[in-house]
Parts: C-alpha cells; sequence; structure tokens
C-alpha cells in the first residue's frame, strides 16, 4: 500500500459529509458585491433577483483566526478535508441553474464532499478534491455548483511550480471583453468572499513558498467575469455552464475573454492573458 493509499483511510470517510451555511444576502453585502463588478449599488433593491452566477460570491466559511493554516486557508479538517498536500488551487466546475438568489432574504448553501482522488500526473502525486455546492432559498433549489480543486506537493525552497504549461489561446473569436485584474479588483475580491488564500495577496509568501512569478489572481474571480463577459452576448437565461482553468492569471494583469457567437442556446468561450496564453474555457447554455 502507498502513502496516498494510507491517506484515503483517512479521507475516505469524508466523502459524503454535508456542511450547512447560511446567509441573509444582506443588502449591505449585495450592494458590495455589486461595486465590485462596476454595478451601480443602488439600482438594486430588496427582492430583486440578483444575476444567475452571483451565488458564488455569497455563503463565505467565517473560519476564526486562530483555525487558519499558514497559507490562509482554514486549517485541514476543519472546513475541509485534511488532505496531507499543501498547496490547493481551483481547476474547474460544473454549475446548473435553476433560479436566482434574490436580495435582502435568508438562503443557504448546502456543501457536500463529492469525491476525494489521488492521482499520479505530469507534476507528480495530487489529489483532486470535488465539491458540491447547492444552494436554496424559500424552500427551492437555486443553483447545483460542484467544482475541483487540485491539491499539490510543497515547492522546494528556492525553485518555481512546474504546475501548469502555457499553450496559445485561440484567435478566430466573435467577440472579445478585456478586464484589468488589478489590485483593487483582486482585494475586492477577496473580500466579498472572505478568501484568505495568501497566494491572492501576500507576495512574498507566493514567490517563496508557492513558487508563484507573482500573486496570483483567485479563479474564481476570472469565471466570474467570463460569465460576466457572455451575459453581454447571449440571448436567453443561463442554465448551466462548465468552466475549467488551464494557466493562472497574475495581480496586474488582463484577462481577455474571447467568445464564439451564441448557437442553439450555447456559447462557447475563452480567456487569455496579456501574452495571449490560454488561462480558462467555459461552455455555457441558455434557455429561451
Amino acid at each position: 500500500m502507498g502513502w496516498m493509499d494510507e491517506a484515503m483511510e483517512t479521507l475516505r470517510p469524508w466523502i459524503g459529509r454535508v456542511r450547512t451555511v447560511e446567509d441573509d444576502i444582506g443588502m449591505m453585502a449585495v450592494r458590495r458585491v455589486a461595486a465590485t463588478f462596476d454595478v451601480d449599488p443602488d439600482s438594486i433593491k430588496r427582492g430583486q433577483e440578483l444575476p444567475p452566477h452571483w451565488f458564488t460570491v455569497f455563503f463565505a466559511e467565517t473560519v476564526r483566526q486562530g483555525e487558519l493554516g499558514p497559507d490562509g486557508h482554514p486549517n485541514k479538517g476543519i472546513v475541509l478535508p485534511p488532505i496531507p498536500m499543501p498547496r490547493r488551487m481551483g481547476a474547474g466546475r460544473r454549475v446548473q441553474i435553476m433560479g436566482r438568489l434574490k436580495a435582502g432574504e435568508p438562503a443557504i448553501k448546502k456543501a457536500e464532499v463529492a469525491d476525494i482522488i489521488p492521482k499520479t500526473g505530469r507534476s507528480g502525486d495530487i489529489f483532486v478534491l470535488t465539491m458540491r455546492h447547492t444552494i436554496e432559498q424559500g424552500g427551492r433549489t437555486i443553483a447545483s455548483d460542484t467544482f475541483d480543486a487540485i491539491y499539490r506537493p510543497a515547492v522546494p525552497p528556492g525553485q518555481k511550480t512546474t504546475a501548469t504549461v502555457a499553450a496559445q489561446a485561440r484567435k478566430d473569436q466573435a467577440w472579445t471583453e478585456t478586464t484589468q485584474l488589478t489590485n483593487t479588483l483582486n482585494f475586492r475580491y477577496g473580500g466579498i468572499t472572505w478568501n484568505a488564500h495568501r497566494i491572492h495577496y501576500d507576495g512574498d509568501y507566493t514567490r517563496s513558498e508557492e513558487g508563484y512569478p507573482a500573486i496570483v489572481s483567485n479563479g474564481g474571480l476570472s469565471m466570474h467575469l467570463m460569465v460576466d463577459a457572455a451575459l453581454k452576448h447571449a440571448k436567453g437565461n443561463l442554465t448551466g455552464y462548465t468552466a475549467r482553468l488551464v494557466h493562472p492569471l497574475w495581480v496586474g494583469d488582463l484577462i481577455e475573454v474571447r467568445g464564439e457567437a451564441q448557437k442553439d442556446g450555447k456559447l462557447r468561450l475563452w480567456a487569455a492573458d496579456k501574452n495571449g496564453v490560454l488561462c480558462g474555457e467555459m461552455d455555457l447554455e441558455f434557455a429561451a
């Protein structure tokens, strides 16, 4: 039995566990989200339906300061399974949307550990954690959000991470939307989602401990901006999407979302950095 098999003896009982998080979707929080994404905060009234993907920025885990680990994430075993690897980064998600959150009305998120899979890949041993979040408000399911996070070993001191390989993004897009990933946007997104992962604000830690060349822009922010871009160029109601992140974006860089024309209720888009490197891909579905 290898060390990963032994680790699974501890991790396997976590699969199927559900943690419930309450959120009042308070008006001040809603207005801060709106302001972060350059929407008039005073335009949203209590009881109003929010954009279809905004559920991803609420329901933050309010973990006590003393329960945070050295990387800024909650200590292992408090919120997420105690996977014995120090570096965690989001990889992709599969979202189904059945309704929209309403501002100022209580809601809950049921966070289930859907699976934990040990793998050995190009960059060595990894664990893939799959979480399933079910969002409910007013007695009905609003959305189901299943996402994957990859856990990797520590980077040896003085070395750079080798987790990603750059590939050029397609240039045959029908439209583009570009956003500067400024320090203030990164800070505000981290604030509204209560994300204390140090790779998103602590440059010394990011370079010395995790081997990245610069502060890493939040992957959740990238996905949010990708959906924002899609909604500007699509017709109908968003009913779901799948997303995959393939290369980091750095704070201070830009994200250029490139998309195809909508066809038969489907829209495909992808994201590139300032050098044209492919950073993410997304497929969205819309209903009339």
